[in-house]
């Protein structure tokens, strides 16, 4: 489920909205926190979700879709069983991801447009007219917030570094592999609704591949790019 952000809406911030692309295990978050660091403010979809998950509506949702096997044993949602179900090679994992999507997906677009209008609003207040914004989405194209981004940062990393880092956090290579399906998808069909991220002029790079010292250092090139410094 792709959304549609009109050009009005970006253009109303006073302020510089930025995306993260790029493939699980890269070091997105970690550019998004070098971000923070340099005065962005950062809105974190990933938490956002989690968060969805337990709104009553949407977890009534998912557990009438997806059985009741997906609750562990405080009552919440069992993210892990639930990746399980939508992430994986088959059709029906196809199916099952859009059918997550469309319950996930408007609600945290909605909390996102909140974030946002509430940044807005504060910035304004306080006279400042050059503020950055992060938007650390997960599957950036996939859900059309790339769309709504003045700049798209591309994080890249070497395979062999980001599989050493997904195996420590215990995803597995069948997981990695229908995550990363599910983000190339979500690329192709940015291509086909319009510009894609590596073909913008406003798009830069991150390597994380190297030592945080070296990844900080390309944010801020970045910023003290962005605020002409």
């Amino acid at each position: 489920m792709r959304a549609r952000h009109g050009q009005s809406a970006r253009n109303s911030l006073p302020m510089i909205t930025i995306g993260i692309s790029g493939r699980i295990g890269a070091g997105k978050s970690t550019v998004a926190k070098r971000f923070a660091e340099r005065g962005a403010r950062v809105i974190d979809a990933d938490a956002i979700a989690h968060g969805v998950l337990e709104e009553p509506d949407a977890k009534a949702e998912i557990i009438a879709r997806f059985g009741a096997g997906v609750l562990a044993a405080d009552g919440r949602i069992d993210r892990s069983v639930l990746a399980a179900q939508v992430f994986g090679p088959s059709p029906a994992h196809a199916a099952a991801l859009a059918d997550l999507e469309s319950i996930i997906h408007p609600r945290v677009h909605r909390h996102i447009e909140q974030a946002l209008t509430a940044i807005r609003d504060a910035e304004r207040q306080a006279g400042r007219s050059k503020t950055l914004v992060v938007l650390d989405v997960p599957l950036l194209e996939r859900a059309g917030w790339d769309a709504a981004c003045d700049h798209v940062v591309m994080v890249e990393c070497e395979d062999g570094v980001r599989r050493e880092r997904l195996a420590r956090r215990g995803v597995s290579p069948t997981q990695q592999a229908a995550r990363e399906a599910a983000w190339e998808a979500g690329r192709r069909g940015g291509r086909q609704a319009g510009p894609a991220s590596e073909d913008r002029k406003n798009r830069f790079t991150v390597d994380t591949s190297g030592e945080l010292a070296y990844t900080a250092a390309q944010v801020d090139r970045i910023v003290d790019a962005l605020f002409g410094l």
